[in-house]
């Protein structure tokens, strides 16, 4: 929650933290793990149409790396990730997501300013918990770097439950 609060704390646009940060806990808990999978990175998800340079993701990560020190931050404004994916541009982090190659990873969280938690979950918690990996229609359109990804991360050499299945049809559309 120290995670959560620092990242609120920043007051970005239309953020959230996702990704692993929400994946790998879920999937940690429910291989009956004590200890958490350490994180390669801390993905910080905002939308801010009106900057969409990269310094500002800089001075967030300065801000967040001197609030919690050794946190692996990773700050990015979704407003602009649709150049890298080459995709029409999205229209908030919610539907930035919805960009993301697999179903599951497609998961994240923010603290609302009253406190309570709010999860994005584009296609659904489903696939998260029931430990598959799914390619969504970004993850078919992009195929290879699904695969390069799937082989980079080798996920079921750390939680061995995990099914994958890059024939399953994710739909074209998110769950909502």
């Amino acid at each position: 929650m120290g995670v959560v609060a620092a990242a609120r704390d920043l007051r970005l646009r239309d953020w959230a933290i996702g990704a692993g940060f929400v994946r790998n806990l879920v999937w940690d808990h429910l291989h009956g793990r004590a200890e958490t999978t350490p994180l390669n990175d801390v993905d910080v998800l905002y939308f801010d149409a009106a900057d969409t340079g990269s310094a500002a993701e800089t001075r967030a990560e300065h801000a967040l790396g001197t609030m919690l020190p050794g946190c692996p931050w990773s700050v990015r404004n979704q407003a602009r990730m649709h150049l890298r994916n080459g995709d029409r541009p999205y229209r908030d982090t919610r539907d930035a997501m919805a960009h993301w190659l697999e179903t599951a990873t497609a998961i994240a969280v923010r603290q609302e300013p009253d406190g309570h938690l709010r999860l994005l979950a584009p296609f659904g918690t489903a696939d998260l918990f029931a430990l598959r990996i799914v390619p969504t229609a970004a993850g078919r359109r992009r195929s290879g770097a699904l695969a390069a990804r799937l082989q980079a991360k080798d996920w079921p050499g750390n939680w061995p439950r995990l099914v994958t299945d890059i024939r399953r049809d994710a739909g074209s559309s998110p769950r909502r």
